[in-house]
């Protein structure tokens, strides 16, 4: 299974760990699990790519498989050039892809979102 983890304000510490331990398979002549992530700092950050709209691109694509944009557009309703623009965007993180045949799809099976929650100092 494919799965794009996209993380908000991830502790160094855990990016640390996460390498240490491909380090470690590494060494221990072992294949690491494959991983593959984007982080951000803030979640206004995240709604900036993750916006309603793409959400709902990233969705829909899914469900229906690789489309052309204008094929996207017509199926979600949306201008063309937004759509164009939002597929841009979505390909610059590497949500999204388009394949030889120029259609986008979506090369993720599952996308885990985590956000942390405030905690109070103890």
């Amino acid at each position: 299974m494919k799965v794009l983890h996209v993380k908000v304000a991830e502790p160094m510490a855990d990016l640390l760990d996460r390498a240490r331990g491909v380090m470690e398979s590494l060494d221990a002549g072992e294949t690491p699990e494959p991983y593959f992530g984007i982080g951000f700092e803030s979640l206004p950050q995240l709604l900036e790519v993750f916006s309603l709209g793409r959400w709902a691109l990233l969705t829909y694509l899914s469900a229906q498989g690789p489309l052309t944009t204008a094929e996207l557009a017509r199926g979600l309703g949306r201008d063309d050039a937004e759509v164009r623009s939002d597929v841009a965007a979505l390909m610059e993180w590497m949500v999204v892809e388009r394949g030889a045949d120029g259609r986008v799809r979506v090369p993720w099976d599952e996308v885990d979102l985590r956000l942390p929650l405030a905690r109070r100092a103890a």
